[in-house]
């Protein structure tokens, strides 16, 4: 459903090359749920804007749902929703409920099958008492359901998420891990997810990407990342002792198989 292939990107600043990612190779299956983890700078967003058709790789290549999002933009934005947790997708000024109206124009989308798509999201996410309310008015968690609702309303094979959480209240919070728990499990949308709330890798994701000064460092399930620093519970701190042990890079670990043991890191 994505998959990678030595996809990597430079930008040019102040007339130098500097490279933001390197040979990145993975694949992520139909209906799997991934968290894709790194600290700031690592290349997670450069890889999910490359798998957006926002950039386009420098080499290498990505396919998602089949099509490549740098040649085929406006074909993949009708197969996959996307959700930027700091930057809303909404009309400030207008009622939510017009903003998903212009939402079902933009994508085209049949009339009776947004009006049942929008009354499954809006009773799943609570959305009925603020329909009428302008975004601007909003807070942070209903502006954030808001945009995950607008993300869905085309019945996305995939689900892109940069940060859906950030900013919000534990009840928020869990109301979305909640909704994203049942989309993966009971519609089998795939979601990749990039974060830095480990609460949400643990509680939702099967599977973690870990990136490193832009290159793939470790692909397993939670219990093998939380393997490679034995004694650490938490996988906050778990990731935390990886990075600041790493020079230049995690090293990086062999690809996830089914049957492999957990893989081992010297730290």
């Amino acid at each position: 459903m994505i998959e990678t292939i030595s996809l990597g990107r430079d930008f040019k600043v102040r007339g130098a090359v500097v490279p933001a990612v390197h040979d990145l190779t993975f694949r992520v299956e139909a209906g799997e749920f991934v968290g894709c983890l790194g600290p700031n700078g690592a290349g997670k967003s450069t890889t999910i804007k490359m798998l957006t058709g926002i950039l386009t790789p420098t080499r290498g290549r990505a396919l998602v749902a089949g099509l490549d999002p740098a040649r085929q933009r406006k074909a993949l934005a009708r197969r996959i929703g996307v959700v930027f947790g700091q930057r809303t997708t909404l009309w400030w000024d207008l009622p939510l409920r017009d903003s998903f109206e212009l939402v079902r124009l933009l994508y085209k989308v049949d009339r009776d099958r947004f009006g049942a798509r929008l009354a499954e999201l809006t009773e799943v996410l609570e959305l009925g008492p603020f329909l009428k309310t302008p975004v601007r008015q909003l807070s942070l968690g209903q502006r954030m359901r808001g945009d995950i609702t607008a993300a869905l309303l085309h019945d996305p094979e995939v689900l892109v998420l940069d940060e859906p959480t950030i900013g919000l209240d534990v009840v928020a919070k869990g109301e979305v891990r909640s909704f994203l728990a049942r989309l993966n499990a009971e519609r089998g949308t795939t979601v990749l997810l990039t974060t830095h709330d480990l609460g949400d890798v643990e509680r939702l994701c099967r599977r973690v990407l870990l990136i490193d000064h832009g290159r793939l460092a470790f692909d397993g399930s939670v219990a093998q990342l939380r393997a490679l620093v034995p004694g650490q519970e938490s996988i906050e701190d778990v990731v935390a002792h990886l990075y600041l042990s790493s020079t230049p890079a995690v090293p990086r670990t062999p690809r996830r198989t089914p049957d492999a043991d957990p893989p081992t890191v010297t730290a």
